[in-house]
């Protein structure tokens, strides 16, 4: 680096004095001579002292310049480099006699120019700094990028000076960009297979729509492998990830250029197939899938054979959207599986049992649109406090024509169709925005469908919910049923426990309809257990079902978990849960699903009735105590009295 400084040389020596300048060796002439003597070495010291601070200086300056993490450099109103620090001469590989002070601006350009391999072009050099200069001089700051050849990326500052010129600092930022396309390939990828996820895929899927050519089209193949749980539960996680891996090799090694592999979630894939003219040759690609993947695989010292289904769609003709184009593909791939596993089969309208085939399919698409979604809210009943805890939010369409449809008709469809995601994602905000006006103490409960687990960041959304309604994260619980833990483990696992770690409330709902839900209880991070409807509804009947209800009940406890009876709809099954040990009661019985509107009569309600439900417990009890009483004294006036 150059070093300017103000000094005096090393070897300055004290000016000679002329014969006739000497002090006479007596008198007052001597005396004056002597005087002035003395001031000229009492100067010349102090220049001396003053030289050495500014070489102190100097070296001060050099060392913070040359020990900063960033380059440096200051040029003039000529353009000349004034001073340079040692990061930015190793930034730009300069030599030495590149950073000598004077040096011009566009000798360095005409060096970089070189390095890049091109014939640096003096006219070319000349315009690029006036209009660097103009720029600066009109924005008073300027910053830009620069891809160095060797690769590195430099975040370069601009700062002009009032009298014309000059600083710039050098950032090496390449290490910031490789974390920041680390995080961004993350974020579109699955790091299992290193493909592109569900994410990513739609958005290839959603930018193909938007400029594919229509004399072409495209294809969409879901692809689903046949019994992969069941091997997955044989030989363990590692040999099921070894499967997924090599199933995903060979699926990018069956692709043209152009065409996009990703995987959906758990055991499925999607392949977007461009340039598809003709059904058949999407046929075709199906079919040489299928033999690719059937062919024998060695994972971890296993010899292995495993099939898969297709169901495939072709645009435009099959959708005009990634939505339909999805349920359409959905489709045949459930007729695929029907038809006996391991073979293809393209969507028909015709296809018996297809969703397209509902006539509220179409419908449906549009009732969110048109605010045809309502949500209703079933109370639960906190038994020990006698108060309602929470409200659960169930959706109800007001169907323009046929009026109020049950979700046991719509919701079925809507997962067919992964409707339910935007109708999900609608949902958990409306009823976040809701319960916010809520007492503190009341929370609201929201179901959640394997559907929206596997096809959407199901986290970003409730975080999304959350903020937007400024809802406390402990006041939200989510639902989910046993169906939901068995379609894709490993993503749901993380998926609740990052909620579970965020403060809400994870519920098992419809407990005891699935044979492997004790293994899920130790697992995921339940701190609720919902015991299914049916097994409370039908305690009159089924004396049978007591027991169950009691075993469920003694197991929430000792897991350390809270307990809730859902299907209450009379005084006697209210009894056997309470008997029972139960924490919260939900059911026809306190109230049936209500509008928002209603939720402050309700809560009155239910409080009226457990009130009534006590009072009428005491009375009873009182009746049936007072014949005892009553020959208690009786028997005590007949004895004979002592004396």
């Amino acid at each position: 680096m150059s070093q300017i400084a103000l000094k005096l040389p090393a070897n300055a020596r004290r000016p000679e004095q002329s014969r006739d300048d000497r002090p006479e060796a007596v008198g007052s002439g001597g005396r004056d001579a002597s005087t002035h003597t003395a001031g000229l070495d009492e100067q010349l010291q102090d220049a001396l002292q003053r030289n050495q601070k500014l070489e102190q200086l100097n070296a001060c300056f050099e060392a913070a310049l040359n020990h900063m993490g960033r380059g440096l450099s200051m040029f003039d109103a000529e353009h000349r480099l004034v001073v340079c620090n040692t990061a930015y001469a190793r930034t730009y590989l300069l030599p030495d006699e590149l950073t000598l002070p004077g040096t011009t601006f566009a000798e360095i350009l005409s060096f970089h120019t070189r390095r890049a391999g091109e014939t640096p072009s003096a006219d070319g050099i000349a315009a690029w700094i006036k209009d660097h200069v103009y720029k600066l001089n009109m924005e008073g700051y300027r910053e830009e990028i620069q891809n160095l050849k060797d690769g590195r990326v430099i975040r370069v500052t601009y700062q002009p000076l009032a009298g014309g010129g000059w600083v710039d600092m050098q950032e090496d930022i390449t290490a910031q960009r490789q974390s920041d396309a680390r995080v961004e390939w993350l974020a579109r990828h699955d790091t299992l297979t290193e493909i592109p996820n569900r994410y990513h895929f739609r958005e290839c899927l959603e930018h193909q729509f938007e400029c594919y050519d229509p004399r072409l089209g495209f294809a969409l193949h879901w692809i689903d492998l046949d019994h992969f749980k069941e091997m997955n539960d044989r030989y363990g996680h590692q040999v099921g990830d070894g499967i997924l891996k090599s199933v995903a090799e060979r699926l990018k090694s069956s692709l043209r250029a152009g065409d996009v592999v990703g995987r959906i979630g758990g055991d499925e894939f999607a392949i977007l197939q461009v340039g598809v003219e003709r059904e058949e040759l999407a046929e075709n690609l199906a079919r040489r899938l299928i033999q690719n993947i059937r062919r024998p695989l060695d994972v971890l010292g296993h010899r292995l054979h495993i099939e898969a289904s297709i169901g495939v769609a072709l645009a435009p003709q099959h959708g005009q959207n990634p939505e339909q184009l999805f349920a359409s593909a959905d489709t045949a791939l459930y007729r695929a599986k029907s038809m006996g596993r391991g073979v293809q089969s393209v969507y028909s309208p015709a296809t018996s049992g297809a969703p397209s085939a509902n006539p509220l399919r179409a419908e449906l698409e549009h009732a969110l649109d048109r605010d045809e979604l309502v949500l209703h809210y079933h109370p639960i009943v906190d038994l020990r406090e006698e108060r309602v805890s929470s409200f659960e939010a169930l959706m109800r369409w007001k169907h323009p024509s046929r009026g109020m449809i049950p979700p046991s008709e719509f919701i079925p469809i809507a997962e067919e169709s992964r409707l339910i995601v935007r109708m999900g994602t609608w949902a958990l905000m409306r009823a976040c925005a809701d319960a916010k006006a809520w007492p503190a103490s009341i929370k609201v409960a929201v179901n959640l469908s394997a559907v929206q687990i596997e096809c959407c960041d199901v986290y970003e959304v409730v975080m999304d919910a959350l903020h937007a309604t400024g809802l406390e994260p402990q006041r939200l619980q989510l639902e989910i049923t046993e169906s939901v833990l068995m379609r894709d483990h490993e993503r749901t696992q993380e998926v609740l426990r990052k909620l579970h770690d965020l403060g809400v409330l994870i519920t098992l709902d419809d407990f005891g309809t699935c044979f492997a839900t004790l293994n899920y209880l130790r697992s995921f991070p339940f701190k609720k257990i919902k015991i299914d409807r049916s097994f409370v509804r039908d305690i009159p009947e089924h004396h049978d079902c007591v027991a169950i209800v009691k075993s469920v009940g003694d197991l929430a406890r000792e897991l350390n978990m809270r307990s809730v009876a859902e299907g209450v709809e009379t005084a006697a099954s209210l009894a056997t849960v309470r008997a029972a040990g139960y924490d919260e009661a939900q059911g026809f019985y306190f109230s049936p699903p209500v509008p928002v509107s209603a939720i402050e009569r309700t809560v009155q309600q239910c409080a009226a009735r457990l009130a009534s439900l006590n009072a009428s417990g005491e009375a009873a009890k009182r009746r049936k105590s007072l014949p005892e009483s009553k020959t208690r004294d009786l028997q005590k006036s007949a004895r004979p009295q002592s004396t």
